[in-house]
């Protein structure tokens, strides 16, 4: 089987890829510089997982990482928006030199239809001009919100122990939230579609919702009510480079909170809405994924909640 080699497979989006890549049968190898990085998952097949390290600032690293490969899933770090362009053309340059098949990017945020936006969006435009120019066949998937989020240490102790979805999402804005599951069954679904090839696409989850609906769902399966209370971008910002511990060094931990507090500043009043989807587009493209989407209703209840489920912060 073909083998796809998973960027960031330690991160929250990078495991549902390795997870989904395994049970669609392809060959997995994980780039992670931890020897281990899937301690305390129970994953089918992840025993017959590669494990190589790579540093993104490194290119040396590259080919002993990505040789072999048919394909490279590539998930941007968070802690490195500012890079996203120069990082994600390193990447097509070495899959160009090895003759990688196609490598398909996972921005983790919106991709605007113009150059300018804000922010990671603009870096967005940028990076995909990046990896069109390097030589390697390339899929970009712009995928707007995690359901997974939910369930971060800067979401799931306020749901689980205070009873408050907490989000900075002002009440009207919409969001089509997508599972880190679903967006792996994008990228899948994109490999061996030649017409996905030099393309890029928003995607999102099957329903959009504005916050109360999904604290809604929340208080269906938790059967008490959860609260939505919209914090505000800036503490937002707080909360989240928190989250990251020692992930994010002591030094970095302001630049990041201000730069995510601006980020929702943008998103909650942005007229491009970057968290709406439309999705008539998108099953235009993939047909075979109407209807068979995650939605939140059905993806909360298969989470566990609890305090010992550990998830990077990050990634």
């Amino acid at each position: 089987m073909a083998l796809i080699t998973v960027i960031g497979s330690s991160g929250r989006q990078g495991l549902a890829q390795v997870k989904k890549a395994l049970e669609a049968g392809y060959d997995v190898r994980a780039i992670s510089r931890q020897a281990d990085p899937f301690a305390g998952y129970d994953i089918p097949g992840i025993d017959d997982v590669e494990v190589r390290p790579m540093d993104l600032y490194d290119t040396g690293t590259y080919k002993h990482a990505l040789e072999g490969s048919d394909f490279v899933f590539y998930t941007h770090p968070l802690q490195a928006r500012a890079d996203r362009a120069t990082l994600v053309g390193d990447v097509g340059k070495a899959a160009a030199e090895l003759d990688v098949k196609r490598v398909v990017w996972n921005t983790s945020s919106w991709i605007p239809d113009k150059p300018g936006d804000a922010f990671t969006y603009a870096g967005n435009t940028a990076g995909i001009n990046a990896l069109w120019r390097s030589g390697a066949p390339g899929t970009v998937f712009g995928s707007v919100l995690f359901m997974d989020n939910l369930l971060t240490n800067w979401a799931r102790p306020f749901i689980v122990n205070e009873n408050r979805y907490v989000y900075p999402h002002n009440p009207q804005l919409e969001a089509n939230w997508i599972s880190l599951d679903d967006v792996a069954r994008f990228m899948l679904a994109s490999l061996e579609r030649p017409d996905m090839e030099g393309a890029w696409i928003n995607i999102g989850g099957p329903k959009r919702m504005v916050g109360k609906e999904v604290a809604a769902i929340l208080t269906d399966h938790f059967g008490h009510e959860i609260k939505y209370d919209p914090c505000t971008p800036r503490e937002f910002g707080d909360l989240l480079a928190s989250a990251g511990g020692d992930g994010v060094p002591e030094e970095q931990r302001k630049e990041l909170a201000d730069g995510i507090a601006a980020f929702y500043e943008y998103n909650n009043s942005a007229p491009t809405k970057p968290f709406a989807v439309e999705m008539d587009h998108v099953y235009e493209r993939f047909p075979e994924l109407e209807g068979n989407l995650e939605t939140m209703d059905e993806w909360v209840p298969k989470q566990d909640w609890s305090e010992s489920n550990h998830r990077p912060a990050f990634g």
